[in-house]
């Protein structure tokens, strides 16, 4: 090839500019240039196809593997030194895989950092814009994540760690090494592994648990006998929120790719879903795949029928999929179905613990003999929960991966939960009301009991609250909720407890409405019930209700429809919308946009007015939505096994630091609805539920003051007991580093469970079950340690760990803390101004009247040095400075004027003398240098309007010569003046820096 023809690839390359159109280049095989190379006389001058790449020619054919160690990238600044990277793993000699090596002790943040350091500055452009996959690896950890490209955002939920099978991380560099990076794992993650979404223009790459159940599936479906009758593929258990739209899709990509099948049909239970994944998939479908939608039933008759390649992938509903089938039984299709009936067909089918038990699944398997199924869940019915004597193995055949979702709070692809059973009834009543009743004896007559009554009397007032299952003879022994009667939670004493629940913790638990709960019920009458007397008692919050909106002609069907009509109008109303009852289907769509904040409402996190609060439900909602802005479950209705965990799932969708985990409140038959969740649990997470329920209050103020202590301790040591400022040591910096991020994380749980900074003791009482835990069953109090004064002192400190910007610049150096921008955004601005304040004036009073050598005048100001630790370094030498003006008599202290005032004061004053002397030093235009400081600039728009260089070209070159000649020592021609010239100008307006010469003197 010749440099001409090299440059016609790469300005295709430059012109696709995003990892999503570069992924379809790659793996399009193929491009096509104009041949300009004289010696090549068969084909000088004509286009020709240049083959690149082939996701099948895995370490065959002409796939060519290459290793390149230190690349060097290209820098767009002459300014900047040189950037190298680590590794570059190149297929065909394009540039694909991207890795970053860190030494042991460097965090692994690290790397990433610097990819994506690298990536701010440009570097990924060209030939380097088609690496698809980034790596961050140190000895002990690895983690992958894909391009986002020059527009995109790097987003650290999607940094992944690779795993085994059996979900295990990999993390061992040698081991990722021979199996994630092998020649046959890279260059499969490459053409069939990442996914290119045009739905939001982002490039994917899958799981490791999604790459071994795609291929599972794959396998199957290459062994499967397509001539035995009513085979079980098999099924894949995944846990909500762990991407099975995806998995599922390259399952059937796979598939299509190896010509293993003529169709793959995906299978939904419900039309919406049916059009949210169709969405979804034709958004993960590369130029040359179709897609196939279907309109009717016989538009998927014709796409089922029909042998073109396009019709290979095709998304439906299983009602549409069944009312086919009976219509060919009919016997007017019967010709069609024999036909389709020749096709190796294959079926896979999302949510199937919902979907596969009734009778339209059996009526496609009846028409369908042939055809092989597979299933997608996050909770599969198993022998404890089974439908109608079966279970999801017996339907789909063998579990062919797990990724439960134990292991998705693990890895942090989920939340956890914080369960909490709220008692609307004393215990002791109610046991003294079923006892009363089964021993047919009146309160009053208690004392006065036959021996027949005693004894049945005492026997339930023995009875545990909760039922349990004999685990011998498997007989379920009643409890006294068993025996409650179902209206008991029909009262109105209840409703109203439930609703003043939800008013006293409404505000913590929303985040005063920043996030969304649902409120499931147990029936539709209480719907409406609870609707009514919410407007009542909470008007302040913005509430609807969604149910089945069917009118029959039983009894109550006028209750319900009047109770619908009242909840449509209430939301046209507040939202001004003009549903009715026939569209209550639209006003549903529109309240699942408004709780998920999808179009048209993907900015009503900013107008609180188009806000809803407090979904009230049935059933409706409670599986197969998601949304990260819920995060919180109000459930007054009884749940089992799935119904559970699929429940619980709507408030774990991650979304930052605001939301720890997943709130849930039950309050209906609480001690068998805890009993409820520990089935549940058990039975979804392996038995071995690691992090599915959070700690609780008392766990997590418990752990605030040990990690306080080990804090405070740090500090002790390197003889800093006030923590005014940073120890010295690396080691010790970086202990603090992470420690004051796990404090952070307690403090963060906590002030969702009711920690405030005003309280520091607290009364822990017990909870059902907490003997079972190891706990006392008894009442505890906690005292909090840690103030907040000292928790903004240390957030100061941490703030400060931030990297200069000589560790930043300096080409692959290595940061030695783990910084979590997030917690450097915390507000230590106003630290305790009006106690820093108190102890100025109590040594301005005692220096009056006591003089400067006085005992308690030396008292107050070591008071007053003590408050200094909660300001910054720089706002400490200033304040150092002003206290010594007054005690020289430079400075009479004004009235109404705080030591922050003069602190401000002070800091403003020196800020304008180093710009002056900047301004001297270079003899350039000081009213333009400090315009441009005044203005909040990047690198990126630094230079808007020529501003920077119209600055750059007042400044007296021989002035600036001759600083730097003396400053280095050294004669310097005139570009290198130049370069420096604009070097020091950019530090100084970027990064406020400046050589120590010119910096004011120290006192």
């Amino acid at each position: 090839m010749t440099e001409g023809e090299m440059g016609q690839i790469l300005e295709q390359i430059k012109s696709l500019r995003t990892p999503v159109k570069l992924n379809g280049f790659i793996n399009g095989g193929s491009i096509l240039i104009k041949r300009d190379n004289e010696d090549d006389k068969a084909h000088f001058g004509k286009e020709i196809s240049l083959k690149i790449y082939d996701r099948k020619e895995i370490a065959a054919g002409k796939s060519r593997y290459q290793i390149v160690e230190q690349p060097q990238f290209p820098v767009h600044s002459d300014i900047k030194s040189q950037r190298r990277g680590d590794l570059l793993l190149l297929i065909n000699g394009m540039p694909v895989i991207h890795i970053e090596l860190k030494n042991t002790n460097v965090p692994v943040s690290q790397a990433c950092y610097q990819i994506q350091k690298y990536a701010g500055e440009g570097i990924y452009t060209g030939i380097y814009s088609l690496v698809q996959i980034f790596v961050a690896m140190n000895p002990e950890e690895t983690r992958y994540f894909a391009n986002p490209g020059p527009e995109g955002k790097f987003n650290p939920d999607f940094y992944f760690h690779w795993a085994d099978f059996n979900n295990n991380p990999i993390n061992d560099w040698k081991r990722i090494a021979t199996s994630f990076l092998s020649i046959p794992m890279a260059h499969q993650l490459i053409g069939f592994y990442t996914v290119a979404d045009d739905t939001d223009g982002v490039l994917k790459v899958m799981r490791s648990y999604q790459y071994y159940a795609a291929n599972a599936i794959s396998d199957r479906v290459s062994k499967t006998k397509w001539d035995e009758p009513r085979q079980r593929g098999g099924y894949v258990w995944h846990t909500t929120g762990s991407g099975k739209t995806l998995t599922s899709f390259k399952s059937a990509q796979l598939i299509a790719a190896s010509r293993d099948a003529d169709k793959v049909i995906f299978l939904m239970d419900r039309i919406e879903l049916g059009t949210q994944s169709l969405r979804e998939y034709q958004g993960f479908a590369a130029d040359d795949e179709s897609i196939q939608a279907t309109e009717n039933t016989t538009d998927l008759l014709h796409k089922l029928r029909s042998d073109s390649a396009n019709d290979t992938l095709i998304v439906t509903s299983i009602q549409k999929m069944s009312r086919i089938s009976k219509d060919a039984r009919g016997g007017a299709m019967s010709d069609a179905i024999d036909h389709i009936n020749t096709k190796r067909m294959v079926f896979i089918i999302d949510e199937c613990h919902r979907s596969t038990f009734g009778e339209m699944m059996l009526t496609i398997r009846q028409t369908f003999p042939r055809a092989i199924f597979f299933g997608f869940t996050g909770t599969p019915i198993q022998e404890e929960n089974q439908k109608k004597q079966n279970t999801t193995t017996s339907i789909f055949g063998d579990e062919l991966h797990r990724y439960s979702i134990a292991d998705g709070i693990r890895d942090k692809n989920v939340l956890g939960f914080d369960p909490y059973m709220v008692l609307t009834y004393k215990e002791s009543d109610l046991r003294q009301a079923v006892a009363e009743e089964k021993a047919h004896v009146r309160h009053e007559d208690v004392k006065n009991m036959t021996d027949v009554q005693k004894e049945k009397y005492y026997a339930f007032m023995q009875l545990p609250m909760a039922g349990t299952k004999d685990p011998i003879s498997g007989k379920f022994e009643k409890g006294i909720e068993d025996y409650l009667p179902a209206d008991q939670y029909r009262r109105q004493a209840h409703q109203m407890m439930v609703v003043q629940d939800i008013r006293e913790h409404w505000p913590i638990l929303s985040h005063n409405s920043k996030f969304h709960a649902l409120f499931a019920t147990s029936s539709i009458n209480e719907a409406i019930e609870y609707y009514r007397l919410m407007k009542k008692e909470l008007p302040e919050l913005k509430i609807t209700a969604l149910f089945d909106s069917n009118i029959d002609n039983n009894a109550g069907a006028n209750y319900k429809e009047d109770g619908l009509e009242e909840i449509v109008r209430d939301y046209n109303e507040r939202y001004h919308q003009d549903f009715t009852i026939p569209t209550f289907s639209l006003m549903k769509k529109d309240i699942a946009a408004r709780l998920a904040h999808k179009q048209p409402y993907t900015r009503i996190d900013l107008d609180k007015k188009e806000q809803l609060d407090l979904l009230i439900v049935v059933d409706q909602m409670l599986t197969g939505f998601d949304s990260k802005w819920i995060n919180t479950l109000y459930l007054d209705k009884l749940l089992e096994y799935e119904r559970v965990i699929q429940a619980f799932s709507r408030t774990n969708r991650l979304f930052g630091p605001d939301k720890p985990f997943g709130t849930i409140r039950y309050y209906r038959y609480p001690n068998t609805q805890r009993k409820n969740v520990e089935d549940a649990v058990k039975l979804y997470s392996g038995d071995r539920p690691f992090g599915l329920f959070v700690d609780k209050l008392k766990d997590n103020l418990r752990n605030l003051n040990n990690t306080y202590q080990d804090i405070q301790q740090l500090f002790i040591n390197a003889d800093i007991p006030d923590f005014s400022h940073l120890p010295d040591e690396i080691p010790v910096k970086q202990k603090f580093a992470k420690l004051f991020k796990q404090m952070n994380e307690y403090i963060e749980a906590a002030e969702l469970q009711g920690f405030t900074w005003d309280k520091r003791s607290y009364l822990i009482e017990p909870e059902a079950g907490d003997e079972a835990e190891g706990d006392t069953g008894e009442e505890t109090v906690i005292d909090v340690q840690l103030d907040e004064r000292d928790f903004k002192t240390m957030a100061q400190r941490y703030k400060e760990l931030a990297p200069t910007k000589e560790e930043t610049e300096a080409a692959g150096s290595d940061l030695p803390y783990e910084i979590d921008g997030y917690l450097t955004t915390i507000d230590t601005e106003m630290i305790d101004s009006e106690y820093m304040n108190s102890r100025f004036e109590k040594w301005i009073k005692e220096l009056n009247l006591s003089g400067p050598n006085a005992e308690i005048t030396k008292r107050a100001e070591a008071e007053l040095h003590s408050s200094f630790a909660s300001l910054t370094q720089d706002e400490q030498k200033y304040a150092n400075i002003f206290l010594h003006d007054i005690q020289r008599g430079d400075v009479k202290v004004e009235p109404g004027k705080s030591l922050r005032d003069y602190i401000t004061e002070y800091m403003a004053r020196a800020d304008s003398d180093r710009i002056h002397r900047f301004s001297e030093t270079f003899g350039l235009d000081e009213e333009k240098l400090r315009g441009l400081k005044e203005m909040t600039l990047t690198e990126g728009n630094i230079n808007e309007y020529r501003r920077f260089d119209a600055l750059k070209e007042t400044v007296d070159k021989g002035k600036a010569k001759a600083y730097f000649e003396k400053h280095e020592g050294r004669r310097l021609p005139p570009p290198k003046v130049t370069i420096k010239i604009d070097s020091a100008l950019r530090d100084f307006i970027l990064d406020d820096k400046c050589d120590p010469d010119i910096e004011e003197p120290e006192e």
